[in-house]
């Protein structure tokens, strides 16, 4: 990285951390006692992507297929998702949401937008806001090849 200022190593550094504790605290606003974090990551991959069999979800997930099960059956005892035989290959199962995990998976995501659209109208200024606003236009510029 000799060829990198330091000042584009520390915003490299700097915009990871605080991204990554972001996302932690937007999972944790709509986080459920009831089911566990890789169940939440399920569901809510099953909720974003619609039918898939268990092998794909555990390849999404990078988990091994047999933790993709448990997991599964989990949800599916919690009432969450159904499995049913995939039309193409009968020897398959396509794993989609219930009207409840549909929403639960719905009522999440509004909780988390919520509280997001909350924090920053509690805790910045229309100015900081426009400024922000501002930093993610260019920010898209990373997230394009």
């Amino acid at each position: 990285m000799e060829d990198i200022s330091e000042a584009a190593v520390r915003a490299a550094r700097d915009l990871r951390v605080a991204f990554s504790r972001l996302r932690r605290r937007i999972r944790e606003v709509a986080r459920d006692a009831d089911l566990s974090p890789s169940q939440e990551s399920a569901l809510s991959l099953v909720g974003k992507h619609g039918a898939a069999t268990a092998s794909a979800l555990a390849a999404a997930e990078g988990v091994r297929p047999q933790s993709m099960a448990t997991t599964l059956a989990g949800l599916e005892g919690h009432g969450l998702i159904r499995r049913a035989p995939d039309p193409d290959d009968g020897r398959r199962q396509l794993v989609t949401l219930t009207d409840a995990g549909r929403a639960r998976v719905e009522g999440n995501k509004q909780v988390r937008e919520e509280w997001l659209a909350r924090a920053f109208q509690d805790r910045y200024s229309d100015q900081e806001r426009q400024t922000i606003l501002a930093a993610l236009e260019l920010m898209q510029r990373l997230s394009r090849p």
